[in-house]
């Protein structure tokens, strides 16, 4: 079973449960790129540094949850979760739009 979540609160306690932290990532998008939302778990967050590719033109930021807010709100975006309260597999999260 999943939820939707748009509470900051919420999204933060989900997020802190699993470790999580607030990231964006510039990708390529044709000639420009676009600021992709995510969330880095456990090692994937300490390794932040140098994890430039071709798919991550300036790789990705940690940044604080307040910009990441401010991103997800100007998207329109809404984080659906697992509602497995022990935690689960936190790679189960998606975005998806608020209407």
């Amino acid at each position: 079973m999943s939820r939707i979540l748009t509470d900051r609160q919420e999204i933060r306690q989900w997020a802190a449960a699993r470790g999580g932290n607030p990231v964006l990532m510039e990708v390529p998008d044709g000639s420009r790129s676009r600021t992709i939302l995510q969330l880095a778990f456990g090692q994937d967050a300490l390794n932040a540094d140098g994890n430039e590719g071709p798919d991550r033109i300036d790789g990705f930021q940690l940044v604080s949850w307040e910009e990441w807010f401010v991103a997800l709100e100007n998207g329109r975006l809404a984080l659906m979760v697992s509602d497995d309260p022990a935690g689960g597999n936190e790679a189960e999260y998606s975005f998806i739009d608020r209407d």
